[in-house]
């Protein structure tokens, strides 16, 4: 089945009249939730703006993401925007392919949420504390590479569907834990169920984990304009040197690669205190064998090209060889869904 595959709609939120801004998003809890936040913002700033629900392929399979392809879960907004079904398009960052869609801009990234993963664990256990054995839950080949690599003896087991569903494989005593993104949880509301947040030197998150990116059609310089007032510098900078770590890996969201970039404060020597980007990148075999690490900080105006040398000198390290050994059908389980 195509990326591109025909979807549909609901066609009752199509009913609003036309000053009024439609977002199209998925229909999961958190899909909309995502994309409800961009609607408050919008109608807070004065521009009427309504949900509609878009059905995609992803939604309807329940295999491996790969054997429908990467990108399925945003490919289907993206031609509905494209077709001008709707006005905007809501995706988690992170789903998107890095291979640029002419026919869209991505006209704001709002405020990101923390972007580390987050451990649900029985007994309220932290990482450090589970059992050689315990039964840990994940499909994402970063997380499962970065988990084997900490050498804890885990017994790792496939893990799709939504967050309710996840976490509640741990509450059904079905697995021991589950790792999860923080940003998801907090979204809807179960930061409670949260055991341990797990530091990026434990786990470097997904490029561009927690953060949104609210897209448009390129020639709506008008709509460009008003989703402007919602980006924010610094998340923007951050998605940006991340992604092109990932884009110069020549990797994709099923990738064992993990990235995170942070504004920070500097001193010179004249004791000014001034912000740059600290980026920070990994990449690691499946079988946890290796794992590489690189970072370097600069001006955030420079944040491609900071991604860009970490990703270049981790494939000074063999980049390229460990992620060629993650050949295993272990994917990246139900983007947006966290």
């Amino acid at each position: 089945m195509s990326a591109t595959a025909a979807s549909t709609r609901d066609t009752t939120a199509e009913q609003a009249p036309a000053a009024t801004l439609r977002i199209g998003t998925r229909g999961s809890l958190l899909a909309t939730t995502q994309a409800g936040t961009v609607r408050d913002a919008l109608i807070a700033a004065g521009h009427p703006a309504k949900l509609v629900i878009v059905k995609t392929a992803g939604d309807q399979f329940s295999g491996p993401v790969e054997k429908i392809g990467v990108g399925v879960f945003t490919a289907a907004l993206r031609e509905e925007l494209a077709a001008g079904h709707v006005d905007i398009a809501v995706h988690s960052f992170k789903d998107l392919p890095t291979a640029p869609d002419e026919r869209v801009v991505i006209a704001a990234v709002p405020g990101r949420e923390d972007p580390r993963d987050a451990l649900v664990a029985r007994d309220g256990m932290v990482l450090g504390e589970l059992p050689a054995g315990s039964r840990i839950g994940t499909s994402a080949p970063r997380r499962i590479a970065q988990l084997r690599a900490l050498g804890l003896g885990l017994d790792i087991q496939p893990l799709r569907g939504n967050l309710d569903t996840r976490i509640g494989k741990v509450a059904g005593g079905e697995l021991d834990a589950v790792v999860v993104a923080r940003a998801g949880l907090s979204r809807i509301g179960r930061l409670d169920v949260i055991t341990e947040s797990l530091e990026p030197v434990q786990m470097l998150p997904a490029p561009a984990q927690g953060a949104l990116a609210v897209e448009c059609r390129a020639g709506d310089t008008a709509l460009i304009a008003i989703l402007a007032e919602l980006d924010d510098a610094s998340a923007r900078a951050a998605v940006t040197a991340e992604r092109a770590l990932l884009a110069e890996l020549e990797a994709g969201c099923t990738a064992p690669v993990g990235a995170i970039a942070e504004i920070v404060e500097s001193i010179d020597d004249d004791g000014r205190v001034f912000d740059e980007l600290s980026v920070r990148g990994c990449a690691a075999a499946l079988d946890g064998s290796d794992s590489i690490r690189a970072s370097t900080v600069g001006p955030p105006d420079r944040a491609e090209e900071l991604g860009r040398e970490v990703a270049r000198e981790l494939l000074d390290l063999g980049a390229r060889a460990l992620m060629g050994k993650a050949t295993e059908s272990e994917t990246e389980g139900g983007p947006t869904d966290e």
